[in-house]
């Protein structure tokens, strides 16, 4: 089993829009720039991040895209299988025919390997993600303004 880069830029984006929650809409050029992911690849992820009810747009001047829940509401598990991120590392696909039409012998390792890696993934919040990170202060600065600490959930780091 691995996360492919669909699953990882998936949840890296959602952890940027989310911790920047208290600034208002968030651009997609924005992301894109700040955590080095093409622009076109995440209008393809946001698409489908959108259908699910993860994000929603905002349109017209100062628009981008919002969380549609609260970022503790919203899990791993939710982001990766929005962009159809496959969560199975058997070879079967979970149908337990593997190996010519029959169960491998390792397919109930792989098979618990799957649902506690399902379970450790959606007791992951994003709220809970934002809250391990900290910014530093030229971080925060958003089109030219500071924005609460609360907001980012900042942590000054003063040498």
């Amino acid at each position: 089993m691995r996360l492919t880069t669909k699953g990882r830029f998936a949840v890296t984006a959602m952890i940027d829009l989310a911790s920047r929650q208290g600034g208002g809409p968030v651009t997609l050029n924005g992301i894109s720039e700040r955590q080095n992911i093409s622009l076109s690849y995440l209008e393809q992820l946001f698409g489908r991040l959108r259908r699910y009810n993860l994000v929603k747009s905002v349109r017209g001047p100062g628009g981008g895209y919002r969380l549609a829940r609260d970022m503790d509401e919203i899990t791993v598990t939710d982001v990766v299988l929005a962009v159809d991120e496959p969560l199975d590392a058997t070879r079967c696909g979970g149908r337990a025919n593997c190996n010519n039409a029959a169960q491998c012998m390792t397919h109930d390792l792989w098979a618990n390997l799957n649902k506690r890696m399902f379970d450790y993934l959606d007791s992951v919040t994003l709220g809970s993600l934002v809250g391990q990170r900290t910014y530093p202060a030229a971080a925060v600065a958003v089109a030219g303004q500071v924005l609460p600490a609360k907001a980012l959930r900042v942590e000054n780091r003063l040498s």
